[in-house]
């Protein structure tokens, strides 16, 4: 097999250019991780062309091998492919400040508004955003499963998923078994069946820095347990709470959720109300779900608390996400050219839309459709989202309309 090939569409972008591609994204992409990625598609692969399909399917199933969002992990790699370190943050920033500053404010606001999270507006937006998932989950699915092998194996891969729990109990583990699972079936099954890599891209970073920032990783992942051990600091603990949660989280936001409420409802930071009050508001917005943090940091009654507190937290959260990218890509190209790994990719690639498909079910559908009401204000936001074709802010402010009208009968 040939080895990929180098692609203009490597030419560098300003980092302003990038903030504001990502801004938009971060503006308009409803559903959580699974729409992200097609919402992303859309934009960088078929409307910009900066990449090719074959790269961005390569891309997505390194951030799904990887712990942390597997969205925001694809963003920050387009923008290190794009403007090199300073395009990575460029589009962090863009693809995060919109939902994060959302989170601030509601954080401000959550105890004298009361119990926002059952508005019906804000019900609306939910039903809003299981159309928006089940929309990306057709069109990744159509993508990356073009054969009976390729989807017999995301069917596995989401039965794993969601009969993980009934065998193991609250034990985590489910997505990575199936990825994994993925992985091996694609290796030994379908070899000989890939096509050729994606266009070859160079992201910029040295494999010294790629070595020294998983170094650093691990440093700080075994690290700050101590630290926060040997000091007692209020300050240190959550810093080492968040960012834990971030480097251990596997299958995206709502994986991360139960992760952070161990971390700051036992301890009395953040009482339990506040916590599913925050959750409710995180689901209906757009962008990263992982900017709950800031809204716990912003609430908590611990650490330095109100915005400074939600932009620490924020920042702890992510920080695996930054060196882990930063660590595996440069080795990327060299990877993904082998046809062993390219087979293993394409099996990952079948497991990841079983596993978005299982999310579909459990946390997305199960979360928000509860009785024959928010079943219709889900098949009203699939109707504007899929058949007319609405755009995705519409459909939003369609649907959390139609939310507070069914709320007050």
């Amino acid at each position: 097999m040939n080895a990929p090939t180098s692609s203009p569409t490597a030419a560098l972008s300003s980092p302003w250019s990038i903030f504001v591609a990502f801004l938009r994204m971060g503006l308009i992409s409803f559903g959580g991780p699974i729409a992200h990625l097609g919402y992303f598609r859309d934009e960088f692969v078929g409307r910009r062309k900066w990449l090719d399909d074959g790269t961005y399917a390569d891309l997505v199933a390194l951030a799904q091998f990887l712990p942390g969002p597997a969205s925001s992990q694809v963003g920050l790699s387009l923008g290190l492919l794009r403007g090199g370190a300073a395009g990575m943050f460029a589009a962090w920033l863009g693809f995060t400040l919109p939902s994060a500053v959302i989170m601030v404010l509601f954080a401000y606001g959550v105890h004298a508004w009361g119990d926002v999270a059952g508005a019906g507006w804000m019900h609306g937006l939910k039903a809003m955003a299981v159309a928006v998932v089940t929309q990306a989950v057709w069109s990744m699915g159509r993508s990356l499963c073009p054969d009976a092998r390729t989807a017999t194996m995301a069917a596995g891969a989401a039965a794993i998923v969601v009969g993980w729990p009934l065998v193991f109990g609250p034990v985590a583990g489910g997505q990575v078994a199936a990825i994994v699972a993925g992985g091996v079936l694609g290796r030994l099954l379908l070899e000989g069946r890939v096509p050729e890599g994606g266009e070859e891209h160079q992201f910029r970073i040295g494999r010294g820095i790629a070595v020294g920032a998983l170094v650093l990783f691990f440093v700080l992942l075994a690290g700050l347990p101590l630290l926060a051990l040997a000091t007692a600091s209020p300050g240190i603990a959550i810093v080492d709470g968040f960012y834990r949660a971030g480097s251990l989280v596997f299958g995206g936001g709502h994986v991360l959720l139960p992760l952070l409420q161990a971390v700051v409802v036992p301890p009395g930071w953040v009482d339990t109300d506040s916590f599913l009050a925050g959750y409710g508001a995180a689901q209906a917005l757009p962008g990263p779900l992982f900017t709950f943090a800031a809204y716990l940091g912003t609430t908590m009654t611990a650490g330095a608390g109100g915005w400074l507190g939600g932009l620490v937290c924020l920042l702890a959260v992510f920080a695996p996400s930054f060196l882990l990218i930063a660590g595996a890509l440069p080795f990327w190209n060299a990877l993904r050219a082998r046809v062993g790994v390219r087979s293993a990719l394409a099996g990952v690639n079948a497991a990841v839309v079983g596993v978005l498909l299982a999310a579909l079910y459990d946390p997305v559908w199960t979360g928000t459709v509860h009785g024959a009401a928010d079943f219709v204000l889900v098949v009203a936001a699939l109707t504007m989202l899929m058949i007319w074709k609405w755009p995705p802010w519409l459909v939003a402010i369609a649907a959390a309309i139609l939310g507070a009208l069914v709320g007050a009968l």
